[in-house]
């Protein structure tokens, strides 16, 4: 019921915009920029590698009518470049860009800017900053991935605790393994025929498109998730061949640990690991990661299972968990430093982003997961202790003697400190704590797979706005907002174009703490010049599917004007800030 639970409450409550991992770092004309001539080609440059879509471009001229453009490329810059050609003799006006590439960790991102050819047009095409997620689409995806990662703890980790703990009775492990292994071939399959509609934004429908999902398989993510079903599959006859109560031979062990290694590096190669600094460290460090988790957390699972059983567990294999349990955290606590260092960047980003928000609530669980398996510890030293005569009766009554025993260890010597029952139903319970902990580190760490990372953010806004080759751009104006929730601090981003008295076109992104593009319920901009007591202006912004424009918003003289925004960040909250705007003659 707990897993059902976190399941239903991510799957419902992450169904809003995605947060991708490739951020905008400078475009070439530049936003808002006024070019003397058309230019030839267009460029965007991220933060990390992206792959390009069919219809990764659309650009609409001063008359709203579609551009014909070249297919979409990578520039000279690399594959974190994306360009694409533009047709000869484009007329005077403002053009508005609309783009969606899909970063190198497998996360679509979209975005639109404006430019302008000899001189702002009096009115924008108004359009939609293109598809950015289908409710059914990205509940279907997410529901994918977070099944995925807990059968691959179920399944790696069950196996695991069957081939290095040793316990007698391996039936009884049976189920959590064929549980783990179809879930993990269902969830895989499910990512792999979402894998298309996902990157474009479309419904589910769309996987139907038998030449989209031939796309899906020549691109990385649809490489690993074909990967993933293959190994999957010779899983599949690894686990048939396991016996009941001979011991693994070494050469079964080994191509067990294989397996598991290939599973982990479906993942890592086409997640956070595969895009930034020190790939191939990252990459090794997410697999061990990953590893670690699954034997830990999976090896839980089945501890709980064979302490729930009507035989008295094998202290020799409880004793083996703990030590491959001790083993695990050591390997996730160095691994998740390394981790928390790549992705954060600076001390700053862990209270300033959702990413380092995440990462802190994911430390604090476990913190705590850390003290349940300190606890389970102490428990098993117990149990491994104690004269095997005492180790049964699973069918005997619990008395009220019985039930306070288990609550607390007591002195060697006690004459309430029998270990038999109690002394299991004491470790069964803080097994019990741990893999519900467990499961909610789990949780979060794959709600930060799909979240930017704070130096990626940092790496964007560092460029801030650009202009194209020096000349005047229109004017931009950044303001920050309290986006009511911890440590969240967003930006709106206004765009007056060309900035100066007269008519202007008025163009507004909203960014959420973790730099990504943010949808808002209600977005509201106007003009004062205190000076002259004038105002207010209401621009009358309208939302586009996330890009708020206006047109015509005539500015009568020249100055310093002040610019109210006002944000509603919920249904009943709401912000409003100020900032000077310099309006030229």
């Amino acid at each position: 019921m707990l897993l059902a639970s976190v399941l239903v409450l991510l799957v419902l409550g992450g169904a809003g915009t995605a947060s991708a991992h490739a951020a905008l770092r400078a475009t070439d004309p530049g936003d808002g920029a006024v070019v003397p001539t058309a230019p030839r080609q267009l460029t965007l440059t991220f933060t990390e590698s992206v792959a390009l879509l069919d219809d990764s471009f659309r650009i609409l001229d001063p008359q709203n009518r579609r551009v014909d453009t070249g297919a979409p490329g990578h520039g000279p810059g690399g594959a974190a470049t994306a360009r694409v050609a533009l047709p000869d003799g484009l007329p005077q006006g403002t053009y508005v860009v609309v783009w969606r590439v899909v970063s190198a960790d497998s996360h679509p991102v979209s975005g639109a800017f404006t430019f302008s050819v000899g001189k702002a047009s009096p009115t924008l095409a108004v359009t939609t900053a293109g598809p950015t997620e289908d409710p059914a689409t990205a509940s279907l995806h997410n529901m994918g991935r977070y099944l995925a990662y807990l059968a691959a703890a179920l399944l790696i980790g069950t196996a695991a605790f069957i081939a290095l703990c040793r316990p007698a009775d391996r039936a009884p492990l049976r189920a959590p393994l064929r549980i783990g292994w179809w879930t993990l071939l269902g969830a895989t399959l499910l990512l792999l025929v979402l894998r298309a509609p996902y990157e474009t934004g479309a419904g589910p429908a769309a996987a139907l498109d038998a030449t989209a999902f031939a796309r899906t398989l020549t691109g990385r993510p649809g490489i690993a998730l074909l990967a993933r079903v293959a190994l999957l599959l010779v899983a599949a006859l690894w686990l048939r061949g396991l016996p009941d109560r001979a011991r693994l031979s070494r050469p079964a062990r080994a191509a067990g640990g294989a397996l598991a290694v290939g599973l982990a590096l479906t993942w890592a190669a086409a997640e956070h690991a595969s895009a930034g600094i020190q790939v191939p460290v990252a990459v090794g460090s997410a697999v061990l990661h990953l590893l670690a988790m699954a034997v830990w957390l999976g090896g839980l699972g089945a501890l709980l299972l064979t302490l729930r059983r009507g035989a008295d567990p094998d202290p020799a294999t409880v004793t083996r968990f703990s030590r491959i349990a001790f083993a695990s955290v050591a390997v996730l606590v160095v691994t998740g430093v390394y981790q928390s260092w790549r992705g954060l960047g600076s001390w700053d980003a862990l209270t300033g982003t959702t990413y380092g928000l995440l990462l802190t609530a994911k430390l604090a669980a476990v913190v705590l997961l850390l003290a349940a398996a300190a606890l389970s510890r102490r428990w098993t030293a117990r149990l491994a202790a104690a004269p095997p005569g005492d180790l049964r009766t699973p069918g005997d009554p619990e008395t009220s003697e019985d039930i306070a025993t288990s609550g607390a260890p007591r002195t060697p010597g006690d004459p309430a400190d029998a270990p038999g029952p109690p002394l299991r139903r004491a470790l069964r319970r803080s097994v019990l704590a741990e893999v519900a902990v467990g499961v909610v580190v789990l949780v979060i760490s794959t709600v930060l797979s799909g979240t930017l990372p704070g130096r990626a953010a940092a790496e964007a806004a560092a460029e801030g706005p650009a202009t194209a080759g020096g000349l005047p751009a229109a004017s931009v104006t950044t303001i920050p907002f309290d986006a009511g929730i911890p440590g969240g601090t967003g930006k709106v981003q206004i765009t007056l174009d060309p900035g100066r008295v007269g008519a202007n076109g008025v163009q507004a992104v909203v960014y959420g703490p973790d730099g990504g593009l943010s949808a808002v319920p209600e977005l509201r901009l106007a003009l004062t010049l205190p000076a002259q007591d004038i105002g207010p202006l209401d621009a009358r912004i309208r939302d586009t599917g996330g890009y708020w424009t206006a047109t015509g918003l005539t500015v009568p003289l020249a100055g310093t004007w002040t610019m109210k925004v006002t944000v509603r960040v919920s249904d009943l909250d709401q912000v409003t800030v100020s900032a000077p705007v310099r309006i030229t003659g």
